[in-house]
């Protein structure tokens, strides 16, 4: 037997069958859709899903496969009943190609009670587009259907980039290259760190491919990349998890305890009446006849929310002709919205403004749920405005006003959260050291100058997501550190700072060695370059009561750094239960 004749066998009996891997939401913590992947016979080397598709190309059958493979995947996610985005791959050539029969996917889709808004055309680059005017096109055409589209393996590609500027899509799937050992890979972060600006940018929201360990999965979520895919949530099976492992829940519930006392969208929770997916057309359109103030109606299946109703939508479908007489029977699950926004009740307020402002469409009301994905209520933006303007005023009051950085207020407020959840971290003291003649010699301006600079350096070292900086008034600047890196992004302040020191200085001044200037007795000596001073104190459970015990000790061991001359490190050992203090020698400025 031919390939082509065991092609042809497979098209003739639908002889494939469909797996899913979940699409998580990184920042959530829960499943947010499901990539659709196609087999072959089990028993047949067409199995592997690339051998199958190079076959269908030789054979001249691509078309007849890829309607298949969407006829296969769409019936079995119907079947399973799976909520949120389905991720559908099709090969580019056969969405350009002008034979091609259109409307087959929206038929599918009507045939197993799928909404197209439910479904994200995947466009999968096996060979380069030649005619990006027909696929544009054919884009335009998904996309007035109401699917969304996205771009697979970004950097993998022939010209990925172009292919996502010409075609703007709505999702962008970054190449597993890049997230593969990215916690050890600083050129690999600043890549993902440069896609991310250019997604945010435009609109597009981000899936990092291949996320296949915890250290890859932190590294990935601490860039603040939205969606994640991988072996590490899950491998692709016939019958998908419908919530992520364990391991992710309480990554998740961790980090909405650490914020429980900042603002989140739990106070923006109101009660609201629901449905049930099998609630008639007819009823629900009662519902918001007898109630004007009603703006939309939640869908909820066993507690958990999977879809929604918004008033101006159904109310405009119930007008057109012949809709009551067809449908005032049916169940409301064939006219919800499939994909409402979906917020945990720990997300802080701000992280849900940046969601809502990247997106295209204006989200009035949406729905909040507990952390097991549970409905809680509705929220409206008008609340979220009002809340989000507060927050503001209040980081404008303690905000340093040169650097823009967290004041003093909350630091604290961040140190006794950490405290309280009994969480490891390092409290880093950073101190410049002859900065009071440097600023009398040159001025406030170039003074202001060297404290914007060091902030910058501070900034520049954050690589974990929990990680702070404040500034907490004149030259001192505080790092809370929550990761096992410490030392090295100390280090590396150091460095930076050793680098950036001689700009600071005019010509002569360089030449010289330092500077003459009054010592705080007013007495002129001279004053070699500017250093860097960093106490580090580190925190154990139960070590500390307060923020004011810490601040204590840290400005102790600040002051045991400043001794030593140039840059230095001073690091506490007491909480090894060493009564004594080791100095960790680093650099020293020339």
């Amino acid at each position: 037997m031919t390939a082509c004749q065991t092609i042809d066998r497979i098209l003739a009996r639908g002889d494939l069958h469909a797996l899913f891997q979940p699409v998580a939401d990184l920042q959530e913590g829960r499943i947010m859709g499901y990539e659709g992947l196609i087999r072959g016979p089990s028993d047949s080397p067409l199995h592997a899903p690339q051998k199958l598709l190079a076959e269908a190309v030789r054979a001249g059958c691509l078309f007849e496969l890829d309607l298949l493979c969407r006829r296969v995947i769409l019936a079995r996610f119907a079947e399973l009943g799976l909520q949120g985005r389905l991720f559908l791959n099709v090969n580019p050539d056969v969405l350009a190609d002008r034979n091609a029969v259109h409307g087959m996917t929206l038929q599918i889709l009507q045939e197993h009670g799928i909404a197209a808004e439910q479904v994200v055309i995947e466009l999968t680059e096996q060979q380069p587009i030649h005619d990006y005017g027909i696929m544009r096109e054919a884009v335009h055409h998904y996309r007035d259907m109401g699917f969304a589209i996205a771009l697979d393996d970004l950097g993998a590609g022939y010209s990925s980039l172009r292919h996502w500027s010409e075609l703007q899509p709505d999702y962008v799937k970054i190449d597993m290259h890049f997230v593969q050992n990215v916690h050890n890979d600083p050129v690999k972060r600043h890549f993902l760190h440069s896609i991310r600006e250019i997604a945010h940018s435009l609109g597009t929201h981000l899936i990092a491919e291949g996320i296949e360990t915890e250290a890859e999965y932190d590294a990935v979520r601490s860039l603040e990349i939205p969606y994640g895919q991988g072996y590490h949530f899950a491998r692709p099976a016939a019958s998908p998890p419908r919530e992520l492992n364990g391991l992710v829940r309480q990554q998740r519930a961790d980090v909405t305890r650490l914020r429980h006392r900042s603002e989140t969208v739990a106070v923006l929770i109101r009660t609201n009446p629901t449905l049930t997916p099998e609630q008639s057309l007819g009823s629900t359109v009662a519902r918001f006849q007898v109630d004007p103030a009603l703006h939309s109606l939640p869908v909820i299946h066993e507690d958990r929310p999977v879809g929604i109703i918004r008033r101006q939508d159904i109310l405009a479908l119930y007008a057109q002709r012949f809709t009551r007489e067809l449908h005032d029977r049916s169940p409301i699950r064939f006219f919800m919205k499939r994909d409402p926004l979906v917020v945990d009740q720990g997300q802080p307020l701000e992280r849900l403004s940046e969601t809502i402002t990247a997106g295209e469409a204006i989200h009035d009301e949406f729905i909040i749920t507990d952390g097991e994905g549970r409905y809680l209520g509705v929220g409206r933006l008008l609340d979220l405005l009002r809340r989000i303007t507060a927050l503001q005023v209040r980081y404008a009051r303690y905000a340093n006003p040169l650097t823009q950085l967290p004041g003093s207020v909350p630091v604290n407020e961040h140190v006794d959260r950490l405290i309280e959840l009994d969480a490891c971290f390092v409290v880093a003291y950073c101190d410049l050291d002859n900065f009071k003649p440097f600023n009398d010699f040159y001025g406030y301006a170039r003074g202001d100058q060297v404290i914007c600079a060091l902030g910058e350096i501070l900034r520049g070292i954050l690589e974990v997501g929990e990680d702070f900086l404040g500034h907490i008034g004149g030259d001192d600047f505080i790092l809370v550190l929550a990761g096992s890196d410490w030392h090295r992004q100390c280090r590396s302040v150091l460095d930076c700072f050793d680098v950036a020191v001689s700009g600071f200085y005019d010509e002569r001044e360089r030449r010289a060695g330092g500077i003459w200037s009054l010592d705080r007795q007013g007495q002129e000596r001279f004053f070699p370059p500017l250093s860097l001073s960093i106490g580090v104190v580190r925190v154990q459970p139960g070590s500390f009561r307060s923020h004011l015990e810490i601040s204590q000790r840290a400005s102790e061991v600040k002051c045991r750094a400043k001794a030593e001359a140039g840059n230095s490190l001073f690091v506490d050992r007491r909480m090894a239960w060493d009564d004594s203090m080791i100095h960790c020698p680093t650099s020293v400025a020339g």
